[in-house]
């Protein structure tokens, strides 16, 4: 960006926190694909601020000040797209100065890809319990259940996931947003295989199999977050019903 702010007066007026930053937590899974680690006591990755904010740990007004601008970030990202939106908008929308800003974020980017930190934790968590699907009725059920959590998590940052997968994000963003992808067809292929290679039964190209059916999920959840009007829990067991057949796992 090509703005910049008298920092020591935002500082000054912000309260931001200035104190060493203590050492960080142990990093999950989810935070060591997307940056620097969540800190300790942290609700969400996001609420450590950007770039500017890594090097200090917070205090309530400094997380509080983080928050505000996250949520008006993700109202502008929503009502303008990815290229739309300025920093100009988000500190309006927040009533926060630019200095202030330029305190915890260094530009749209910087606020973006903390707003991708929380969408990419959360969807690591499902991709971890992607569940060994069995070929009776419980497979199917534990399955569905799957499909259910990963429509929620995806409506819940939906506004985050469309941007990354409309191509509006900068190509350093979608690729971490690429490489969760192909971690969960991973997980889904192994889910979906398991049981039936542990009876001897070898499925053919079932990592294409795999692939196939996430774009299809993450499509019809794609369609659905834009408010096309469709059952969201019956689609959810519609595409797992689909997949539990894709792989052969006959009830």
């Amino acid at each position: 960006m090509t703005q910049h702010a008298d920092r020591t007066a935002a500082q000054a007026s912000a309260g931001a926190d200035t104190r060493p930053a203590q050492p960080p937590a142990a990093q999950p899974t989810a935070t060591r694909s997307t940056g620097r680690a969540g800190r300790k006591g942290q609700a969400r990755p996001s609420l450590g601020g950007g770039t500017p904010a890594q090097d200090r740990e917070l205090r309530s007004q400094g997380r509080e000040t983080v928050r505000k601008l996250l949520e008006a970030g993700l109202v502008e990202f929503e009502e303008r797209g990815f290229n739309g939106v300025r920093v100009d908008d988000v500190v309006h929308r927040a009533g926060i100065s630019h200095g202030t800003f330029y305190l915890y974020f260094a530009n749209k980017e910087d606020l973006f890809q903390a707003l991708l930190r929380d969408a990419l934790h959360d969807m690591e968590i499902v991709t971890g319990d992607f569940p060994v699907v069995t070929s009776d009725e419980t497979g199917l059920k534990i399955l569905r259940q799957w499909v259910r959590k990963f429509s929620a998590t995806y409506t819940t940052h939906s506004t985050v996931l469309r941007t990354l997968s409309s191509a509006n994000a900068p190509g350093e963003l979608y690729a971490e947003g690429l490489q969760l992808f192909f971690r969960l067809t991973e997980a889904m292929t192994t889910g979906m295989t398991a049981a039936a290679e542990a009876a001897g039964r070898r499925q053919e190209h079932a990592e294409l199999t795999a692939f196939a059916c996430l774009m299809m999920l993450e499509r019809v959840n794609f369609v659905i977050s834009t408010e096309v009007q469709l059952p969201a829990e019956e689609m959810a067991d519609r595409i797992a019903d689909i997949m539990f057949a894709a792989f052969g796992l006959a009830v």
